[in-house]
């Protein structure tokens, strides 16, 4: 019975991904891709998390556009599935993947070739 609320997660993300990909028009949602889903033990919340493509002033406005579309995604996905309750959806950004896109790009720059060679022109 423990692995339900993982399996509830893991169909939930497929169907969210569907829903805010395919049959939302929202212009604000063209860079957003649902990358974790965390359901409660109770199945009674979901923690949908996203990865938004842009600047600070386009993620924001895509949050507010999925907090603004949860009920509809909410809706979209209890009659694609046959579960007797979806859980109330709660969207947040993912940072772990910008994170380490970050993380890459310093370790790139302090790359030991291009450090010694950087000495050597100043």
């Amino acid at each position: 019975m423990a692995r339900r609320p993982e399996r509830l997660a893991e169909t939930l993300r497929e169907e969210i991904s569907e829903v805010v990909g395919f049959e939302l028009d929202d212009p604000r949602l063209e860079g957003v891709t649902v990358t974790d889903v965390v359901v409660a033990p109770d199945s009674r919340d979901a923690k949908v998390f996203v990865l938004v493509q842009g600047n600070e002033k386009e993620v924001a406005e895509a949050m507010k556009a999925l907090q603004s579309a949860a009920v509809f995604v909410r809706q979209q996905v209890a009659m694609n599935l046959s579960v007797r309750y979806v859980p109330l959806l709660h969207f947040a950004r993912d940072t772990a993947e910008e994170n380490a896109a970050r993380v890459n790009e310093l370790l790139v720059g302090l790359t030991p070739g291009e450090e010694k060679s950087d000495e050597k022109t100043e």
